[in-house]
């Protein structure tokens, strides 16, 4: 007896918007008229914001993968809502691009989670102000470009010229001292991830262990968030702390601490980006419920 195995193909629906009455009725009719069958559904209201996202098989789909999308999209535009769809499983990963200076942690910590599978992203390129970090890379076969930021709009010129070469969709400042102009920030709207060395809306701006260290705080922290125009006062995606022991640990003790935090962090939140978990409205983020992960 011979066995015929039914490989399933499968697609992830999004739909995100303002709630109101009838959107999954609304959607599930769609596709039940197109012959496809809901295999999971999870769905999130908070604070009048409503995340769904269903796992669909379109085995039996009977039109065409172009009519599919472009009559989801039209519900979405009659619904004021968006609705994406996507293959499921074959996601290409999102383009990359790491801003550093000088410090290494965040970038190194970036790099060994890509290289551990965690981080399914594209590093495509590293770009600096200073060329400290250049062999670190290099080391890693990725693309390094640098330029003084002595000239701040010469700079940030550099900075969307080769954002634009290599097609980045995430930006990551992985400890990079620049405060990013309102033409970058404006180009990558929701698309770029910062990690501050403080527990904010504590300690914005410089030298934030040390503001943490004098004051005497005893649970001090990093936050990784999105970038706006105004400075460390994006929508926070994570933060984590740690203790600080008055009075026995040093300075710099607490910089090493925060470092080794901040790069994890780090990592976390891009990791989520990266997986399609994030939503960002109305100056927060959210996350996606019970996102339905992909199988290799």
């Amino acid at each position: 007896m011979a066995w015929v195995i039914m490989t399933k193909h499968r697609a992830v629906i999004s739909v995100i918007g303002h709630d109101q009455k009838g959107v999954v009725a609304r959607i599930s009719t769609y596709l039940a008229g197109c012959s496809i069958n809901i295999e999971d559904i999870q769905q999130r209201v908070m604070e009048g914001l409503f995340i769904m996202t269903m796992l669909v098989d379109i085995s039996d789909l009977n039109t065409n993968l172009d009519d599919l999308i472009f009559g989801l999209k039209r519900i979405g535009e009659e619904i004021h809502m968006e609705v994406t769809i996507r293959l499921h499983g074959r996601k290409e990963p999102k383009r990359v691009a790491i801003l550093v200076s000088r410090e290494p942690h965040c970038l190194e910590r970036l790099i060994a989670d890509r290289e551990r599978g965690v981080l399914k992203g594209d590093l495509r390129v590293v770009l600096s102000n200073h060329d400290v970090l250049q062999p670190l890379a290099a080391a890693n076969n990725i693309p390094f470009f640098w330029l003084p930021s002595t000239d701040k709009a010469a700079h940030e010129a550099f900075l969307l010229r080769k954002l634009k070469e290599y097609q980045a969709e995430l930006v990551v400042l992985a400890r990079y001292m620049q405060i990013v102009g309102p033409a970058l920030v404006e180009h990558y709207r929701d698309r770029i991830i910062n990690i501050h060395p403080s527990l904010l809306p504590y300690h914005p701006g410089a030298n934030a262990y040390k503001q943490a260290y004098e004051e005497g705080v005893r649970v001090s922290g990093c936050t990784a968030h999105i970038v706006t125009e105004q400075l460390d006062q994006g929508p926070i995606i994570l933060q984590d702390v740690f203790h600080i022991r008055v009075g026995e640990d040093t300075l710099e003790e607490v910089k090493a601490r925060g470092k080794a935090l901040e790069a994890a962090v780090l990592s976390q939140a891009v990791e989520l980006f990266l997986n399609d978990q994030l939503v960002v409205r109305e100056k927060k983020v959210i996350f996606r419920p019970g996102y339905l992960t992909e199988t290799v």
